[in-house]
């Protein structure tokens, strides 16, 4: 399952849902291509020739592979969203490329629902994008 079909990934406000519709993983040519990093939702269908259909990153798309950027690793079962004993050098690696690859250089697209929602599946009323710490106003809206 890819972003568009995943129940707990979220693009803007919007949860995504089963749809019939194809994932956004860069398998589709008139498709985008997504990828969530630290719950953000990047559109990296610019980077088609790194993301795209048989691209060196396209492993990386239609998921949150977290674990995978800080590990710089492909490996199937590094491509989640789960940061549990990663090293100090990997998470320093994670903020880095989040900063200066993702955030610098593809648009925001949404969050991830482990980002806004709480774990029953309610809205958490705490977040706010502004106080993420990868908000800028410009690439919000």
């Amino acid at each position: 399952m890819g972003l568009r079909q995943r129940k707990d990934l979220v693009l803007g406000v919007l949860e995504l849902c089963l749809s019939p519709q194809p994932e956004p993983d860069g398998m589709e040519e008139d498709q985008p291509i997504y990828i969530a990093v630290k719950g953000v939702v990047f559109d990296v269908t610019s980077g088609k020739e790194f993301y795209g259909r048989g691209a060196p990153y396209n492993a990386l798309t239609g998921k949150d592979s977290t674990r995978g950027v800080a590990k710089m690793s492909l490996d199937p079962a590094d491509l989640t969203h789960d940061t549990t004993g990663l090293t100090a050098k990997e998470l320093e690696s994670l903020d880095d490329v989040f900063t200066k690859v993702y955030k610098a250089k593809y648009p925001i697209v949404g969050y991830t629902a482990r980002r806004i929602l709480n774990e029953d599946g309610s809205p958490n009323l705490d977040f706010k994008p502004e106080d993420q710490p990868h908000f800028d106003l410009k690439d919000e809206f």
